[in-house]
């Protein structure tokens, strides 16, 4: 008797088993399936999208990041302030606003870079218990071309980038300038202005002195599903003096997780010699002109 169910039980284990084996290959069969039939839908939909980007008009959008901690320690031995509030926020925000027509574009672009720190020693009251600005960036830009064919331009630009919570424009520089801009691929604009003038705004004379220049900006901005990435290289070149000239390179991902929010990450360089004489208190020909950087890692959002 005991026989017969052993036996009972080992065929009763055995057809469960290859029931499950055939169930889950039909369901690994039918999820193939329609996988197949939602990349194909995918593809259709990405053509009809790229149509629709080809189509004249208004291109709007937004993306940035924010980044930030908190800390509080009382008692914490270990450090020179045991008792203290830590604390710092970043946040950076790229839009734009294209409008795209069969003989000219008008291209409008902001970035901005905002960062405060806080280092509060509970044990003293000769620091500041407030937020206090760190990063400062502020550049808005604004490209009109006529178009000469699908890859050249005849062009106009104006550029003008300052600080926003310290000292606003001083210094400001502003860009203005005339020439050609080339479109070799999609989502890349390649700006080449011989005829610039740099306008700077400052008090420190020593450090600050505008000049005719050349300008160059290129910028590439695109979105790949979940992913956001947009990276801007701008360079003014004076005819005057080379210690005149400057660069900024921005770059900014963002990767969405869930609907409209991701993670983040900014950088950036900048070789400018008349901020750095203007910090150093020296003059122009005397600063040591290192190169500028920052980064920002966080939550991010787009719009």
């Amino acid at each position: 008797m005991n026989k017969k169910l052993f036996l009972s039980l080992i065929l009763l284990f055995a057809v469960t088993t290859i029931t499950f084996a055939q169930t889950k290959e039909e369901l690994q069969t039918q999820k193939a399936e329609k996988q197949a039939e939602a990349d194909k839908f995918q593809s259709e939909a990405n053509a009809l999208q790229a149509q629709i980007d080809a189509l004249p008009g208004w291109r709007v959008g937004a993306f940035g990041t924010i980044g930030g901690n908190l800390s509080n320690f009382n008692d914490w031995y270990s450090q020179a302030a045991p008792n203290n509030i830590t604390g710092n926020i970043g946040i950076t925000f790229n839009a734009y606003a294209n409008k795209i027509e069969d003989k000219y574009f008008w291209r409008n672009s902001l970035n901005t870079n905002l960062a405060w720190v806080k280092l509060d020693n509970k044990d003293t009251e000769d620091d500041s218990d407030n937020f206090e600005p760190t990063s400062d960036v502020f550049n808005i830009s604004s490209l009109y071309g006529r178009k000469l064919n699908e890859k050249w331009a005849i062009s106009g630009l104006a550029e003008y980038r300052t600080t926003l919570l310290d000292n606003f424009n001083d210094p400001g520089f502003l860009d203005l300038g005339v020439g050609a801009t080339w479109t070799p691929i999609n989502n890349l604009i390649v700006v080449i202005h011989p005829l610039n003038y740099n306008f700077v705004f400052a008090d420190n004379d020593a450090a600050f002195e505008s000049s005719a220049s050349a300008k160059i900006v290129a910028d590439y901005t695109r979105q790949i599903g979940a992913i956001n990435f947009k990276s801007n290289f701008s360079t003014f070149q004076s005819y005057k003096d080379s210690d005149l000239s400057n660069f900024t390179w921005t770059n900014s991902f963002s990767y969405t997780l869930w609907k409209m929010i991701g993670v983040g990450f900014d950088f950036a360089l900048r070789s400018n010699k008349q901020e750095a004489a203007n910090y150093q208190a020296v003059d122009l020909k005397d600063a040591d002109n290192k190169l500028q950087s920052y980064y920002t890692v966080g939550l991010s959002y787009k719009f």
